[in-house]
C-alpha cells in the first residue's frame, strides 16, 4: 500500500456531471441499437453500485448519486475523493440539489472514527465515502460514479469541450489555470485547472468546491443546449458509454440513471456548499444549521427552506 500525498500536491477536482449524464448516453446507445462494450477504451469513470442489486426507486421518489474527483494517477491503489458532490433528483418535479462537500469536512467515518471525509474513500473507495455521507446527510445514496485526472480530461475532450461563463481573471499557477473573464469552451486540461483553481480566492476550497459544482450545472446546460442532431448525439454518448467502468451496475440501473439526468433543466438545479467552519487540526467541522439543511435536501432532493 503506499503512502497518502500531501493533498495542495494531488488534489483533483472533476466535473462529476459528464459521469452522470455518460451514464444516459450508455441507455441512449442501447436503446437505439449501438454497441456499448463498456470500457472498450481507456476508462474515463466508474460507477459503482452501493445498494443492492435489486434495487428500484419508488415511481416519482427522489435519487441520490454520490459523484467524486478522486487523486488517483496511473499505478495508484489508494486514492482520496477530493471533490466531493451529493447529487439529488426528485423526478416528479424535475428538479435537483446538489450538496457540494469540502473535502477536509469532518464527518463520522464508519471503523474510522471522526476523520476528514476525503480520507474515506482511502478507507474503502466509493463505497464507503458514500456510506460516510449518507449516514450525516440520511439520504439513501445507491450510486457512486468517480473519476480521477486523466478521466476527467477525457471526458470533457470527448464531450468537445465544455462551455463556461468565466466569472473573473482566473490564474494560478499550481492549478494550471489562466482564464480571461467572459464566455469561453475549455478543453479537459483548461477545465481541470478550473476546477482545482483554489490559491486565488479568499475562501480556498469553499470557494473550489462550489465552482466545481457549477462545472456540473453547466455540463447537463451543454448536453442538453446543443443540438447536434440525433446521430450525432447518440455517437457522442456512445463515445462517452465506451469509457465507462462498471461495477454491480446493469442496463436497468442505466435506464433509470439516464432519465434522470437528461430529464432536469438546469434552471431547476440548485448548488449549495454544506456549511463548514474551524475544527481540529485541518478538520472542518459541519457548522450553522446543517441538519436542518440536511433533512430539507433528504425528504425530496429540493430544498424548500434553505
Amino acid at each position: 500500500m503506499r503512502r497518502l500525498r500531501h493533498p495542495v500536491a494531488t488534489a483533483i477536482v472533476a466535473v462529476p456531471l459528464a459521469c452522470a449524464l455518460a451514464l444516459g448516453g450508455l441507455v441512449a446507445a442501447w436503446l437505439a441499437g449501438w454497441p456499448v462494450p463498456g470500457a472498450s477504451g481507456a476508462t474515463w469513470f466508474e460507477v459503482t453500485k452501493i445498494a443492492s442489486a435489486d434495487y428500484t426507486p419508488e415511481p416519482g421518489a427522489p435519487v441520490f448519486l454520490l459523484v467524486i474527483g478522486n487523486d488517483g494517477r496511473p499505478g495508484d491503489t489508494i486514492t482520496r475523493g477530493d471533490a466531493i458532490h451529493l447529487i439529488g433528483v426528485n423526478p416528479a418535479t424535475k428538479q435537483a440539489t446538489i450538496l457540494d462537500f469540502p473535502r477536509d469536512t469532518a464527518l463520522q467515518v464508519p471503523g474510522h472514527g471522526l476523520d476528514k471525509v476525503t480520507h474515506a474513500h482511502a478507507y474503502g473507495g466509493p463505497r464507503l465515502m458514500a456510506e460516510t455521507i449518507s449516514n450525516a446527510v440520511g439520504a439513501p445514496i445507491p450510486y457512486a460514479i468517480s473519476t480521477d485526472f486523466d478521466g476527467f480530461i477525457g471526458m470533457v475532450d470527448g464531450m468537445g469541450g465544455l462551455v463556461v461563463n468565466v466569472p473573473e481573471r482566473m490564474k494560478d499557477k499550481d492549478a494550471g489555470v489562466d482564464l480571461e473573464p467572459g464566455p469561453a469552451r475549455l478543453n479537459g486540461t483548461m477545465a481541470l485547472g478550473y476546477a482545482r483553481n483554489r490559491k486565488q480566492f479568499s475562501s480556498g476550497d469553499l470557494r473550489r468546491t462550489e465552482n466545481q459544482g457549477y462545472l456540473i450545472v453547466q455540463g447537463l446546460a451543454q448536453l442538453r443546449v446543443e443540438n447536434t442532431g440525433p446521430i450525432g448525439t447518440l455517437r457522442l454518448l456512445a463515445n462517452l458509454g465506451r469509457h465507462a467502468q462498471l461495477d454491480g451496475v446493469g442496463l436497468k440501473d442505466l435506464y433509470a440513471l439516464g432519465r434522470l439526468g437528461l430529464d432536469v433543466d438546469p434552471a431547476n438545479v440548485r448548488n449549495v456548499v454544506v456549511p463548514v467552519g474551524s475544527g481540529s487540526g485541518s478538520q472542518l467541522r459541519l457548522s450553522g444549521d446543517y441538519q436542518s439543511l440536511f433533512a430539507d435536501f433528504a425528504d425530496d432532493a429540493v430544498l424548500q427552506t434553505h
